[in-house]
């Protein structure tokens, strides 16, 4: 199975995992400074960021992890996307 992504859909899946990363950090950084303002403050925005950013990707793609609900009611969508590897 041979499957095409365009370079903007693979520029949100990018923006996503960076996102990602940048919140895994944070979460590190947090749970050795947890009095740090200014990191909570960027860890509130990038989480919804974050949040935003998945929307768009599972709008495009389908969901991401398989327990999570659908946003479709006239498919099963979760074997339909491409996979990791495919993209």
């Amino acid at each position: 199975m041979s499957t095409t992504i365009s370079t903007k859909s693979l520029n949100l899946l990018k923006e996503l995992q960076s996102t990602d990363f940048v919140l895994f950090e944070l979460t590190l950084y947090l749970d050795t400074h947890p009095d740090d303002e200014e990191a909570l403050k960027q860890y509130n925005e990038l989480a919804e960021q974050r949040k935003e950013v998945k929307e768009r990707v599972e709008a495009q793609f389908g969901p991401l992890r398989q327990g999570e609900p659908q946003s479709s009611t006239s498919s099963w969508e979760w074997n339909s996307a491409p996979w990791p590897w495919q993209i």
